[in-house]
């Protein structure tokens, strides 16, 4: 079973950056989907947004909220996804989670994700 850590998260002005990683236990190119998400703090619960997304070709996609600022990346020889967030805004507060499933049996992403990190906290102050 797949286990995921994430780390970089921390304190930053509005208008900084910050770079996310999330280590994996394992990790095989081409097999395997993964994404970043954070929590939506307006809706109770455990409610989290999906922001940015690789699949196992490489191809990458982005919520529009983040869309010109993150940037989702992968180094597969050292089982590392990053999240490069830029020009950050004070909405951006959230705690971020990494997760990630297999790719399914037609090539694309799973609709949910059951491997997760446990997150890292993201605070941008104004």
């Amino acid at each position: 079973q797949m286990r995921l850590m994430e780390s970089g998260g921390g304190s930053v002005q509005a208008g900084g950056s910050l770079r996310l990683s999330c280590a994996a236990s394992e990790y095989t190119p081409g097999t395997y989907c993964m994404g970043w998400f954070r929590q939506i703090p307006e809706i109770p619960g455990d409610e989290r947004e999906r922001i940015a997304n690789i699949d196992s070709d490489g191809k990458t996609i982005y919520a529009d909220s983040v869309k010109g600022r993150f940037t989702i990346s992968q180094d597969g020889a050292k089982k590392i996804l990053y999240l490069q967030m830029n020009s950050l805004k004070p909405e951006d507060t959230s705690t971020y989670y990494c997760a990630a499933d297999h790719v399914s049996p037609y090539g694309s992403c799973p609709p949910r994700y059951n491997y997760w990190g446990r997150g890292t906290q993201v605070t941008v102050s104004s």
